[in-house]
């Protein structure tokens, strides 16, 4: 999948000091409620395991050749989400760098685009932080909409005193 400026791609683990040198930054993952990683070794795990599947991406900057990012879908996780019954949750990531350029708005639409023509998928959950109103912006640009507020369990990377703002995009097939 791509654009002009990015390619929707799978992780390589040739990609792991690129995770690392934007995911150790502590600007960065507790937006999204994951630690900063503390070593490339970490990351490469990470690649290996978490980002090992078939709905989840490197957010490659075409410019660069550089994974700057991830976006990808799959099942509701712990975060306890008011998730329907098959509704995947999604999930992304850009690097401090990248931020306000669109890229986010610009991966995100090319997923949504992708799973309405290769999925059955009838809709998607996600959520941001409310401290974190950027990437709700990114999903309400990509048609997603608000449906409340939620608490996740307080033993979640920072999710103690965390809401998050849930919100869902409904697919038209």
């Amino acid at each position: 999948m791509e654009t002009d400026r990015i390619i929707l791609r799978p992780w390589l683990d040739s990609d792991a000091e690129a995770l690392f040198k934007y995911a150790s930054d502590p600007d960065v993952g507790p937006r999204a409620g994951w630690p900063p990683h503390q070593t490339v070794e970490e990351s490469l795990e990470i690649i290996r395991t978490l980002f090992h599947n078939d709905t989840t991406w490197a957010i490659e900057l075409k410019e660069s050749g550089e994974a700057i990012g991830a976006m990808g879908y799959g099942p509701s996780c712990e975060c306890q989400l008011p998730a329907r019954e098959n509704e995947p949750l999604i999930g992304y990531w850009v690097a401090k760098p990248y931020w306000n350029q669109g890229i986010c708005t610009e991966a995100l639409q090319l997923m949504t685009d992708h799973i309405r023509k290769k999925t059955d998928i009838k809709s998607l959950i996600s959520g941001h932080y409310i401290d974190n109103p950027a990437s709700g912006r990114v999903m309400e640009k990509c048609g997603f909409v608000a449906t409340g507020e939620t608490c996740i369990d307080p033993s979640q990377y920072q999710g103690e005193n965390r809401p998050i703002r849930v919100l869902r995009m409904e697919l038209v097939k």
